[in-house]
């Protein structure tokens, strides 16, 4: 069986510029480790393009940047190389 949308513009499409967001413990540098990881793993980073959030008691952190993949698995690189940061407890 074989699963389609019935709109093309459902799901992601790529190439394209797609936001990732972490979130771990405030104060412990994920706002510049994170573009760094990305860089790292050979993707191009939209520095500009960020954006942080702090939880409601201002223990965790939440930081969003926009990111270049050209296909699937550049996006799947991206959540590993953030998930490999000890300071990431999870992706978005």
């Amino acid at each position: 069986m074989e699963i389609r949308s019935d709109n093309p513009e459902h799901g992601l499409q790529f190439p394209g510029t797609f936001e990732i967001s972490a979130m771990g413990h405030v104060g412990r540098g994920l706002e510049a480790r994170m573009p760094a990881a990305l860089e790292a793993a050979g993707l191009v980073v939209h520095r500009d393009h960020h954006r942080q959030r702090l939880s409601a008691k201002g223990n965790w952190v939440s930081i969003t940047y926009a990111f270049d993949a050209a296909t699937r698995a550049d996006y799947e690189k991206a959540h590993a190389a953030l998930r490999a940061l000890p300071e990431v407890k999870w992706t978005l």
